[in-house]
């Protein structure tokens, strides 16, 4: 039975979701020379338990990048978009997403609530991203969702630089949630600064460009594994 994207991540010997994402948020190339089953093979040679995929045009993205990478691997899935309607979730499910991305700034408490319970029915994992503590507390059926901790900034399109701290500040919010799976999510650049997440406390990362820039995931997650307890706490700016 193949598990879902929750159990999937809280089970991966390295607990990092990578990413499938055609342009970062200022426009700029991620695949350069590659095609996107390339990109899908480096991360199957790296480990990856679990993958994004960017379906959100302001990335390049669209719903045949999602069905593309479905027919690449057989790793769950998350669609990472801004899904707003239950048509949207269905669709994802069709298309070969495990988990879809809920953005809690973009949804009203009831409809949150609503998108939540319908992923559920569906057999998806709702990725429910959020900012802060008002966020959190407005997410329902906590032990079966992932509340991920937004590092940038959405109103600016996620062109910062992200601010990793927001993360730390919010930890003990979202594991009060009930979720069993915190995630720290964008602007996490560097192996150490992803090991010092984990080491506080996140189960789980999602670490989309700096993996794409990276010369070789394999190296990447292999540094990573090697600051967790290792490693004093880098700077968190």
């Amino acid at each position: 039975m193949t598990p879902t994207f929750l159990d999937a991540l809280l089970r991966a010997p390295v607990p990092v979701i990578t990413e499938v994402k055609l342009t970062d948020g200022t426009g700029a190339d991620l695949l350069g020379a590659r095609t996107v089953r390339e990109v899908v093979d480096a991360y199957h040679d790296a480990g990856a338990a679990c993958m994004s995929v960017v379906t959100g045009r302001w990335f390049g993205g669209s719903s045949q990048l999602l069905r593309d990478v479905a027919a690449l691997t057989d790793v769950p899935l998350l669609q990472k978009d801004f899904l707003t309607r239950e048509s949207q979730l269905r669709q994802a499910k069709e298309l070969g997403a495990s988990a879809v991305l809920l953005t809690a700034t973009l949804l009203p408490v009831a409809v949150l609530k609503a998108l939540i319970e319908h992923a559920l029915r569906l057999g998806l994992t709702p990725f429910v991203e959020v900012r802060d503590e008002e966020e959190i507390d407005a997410v329902t059926h906590g032990p079966d969702c992932i509340i991920a901790v937004n590092n940038k900034d959405i109103r600016g399109r996620e062109r910062d630089r992200g601010d990793l701290g927001r993360s730390l500040a919010l930890l003990a919010a979202v594991t009060g949630s009930g979720t069993r799976c915190p995630v720290s999510a964008s602007g996490i650049h560097t192996p150490d600064a992803a090991a010092h997440l984990v080491n506080s406390g996140y189960a789980g990362l999602l670490v989309g460009t700096a993996l794409l820039r990276a010369s070789s995931p394999r190296a990447w997650f292999a540094e990573f594994d090697r600051h967790r307890g290792t490693r004093p706490d880098p700077e968190i700016t």
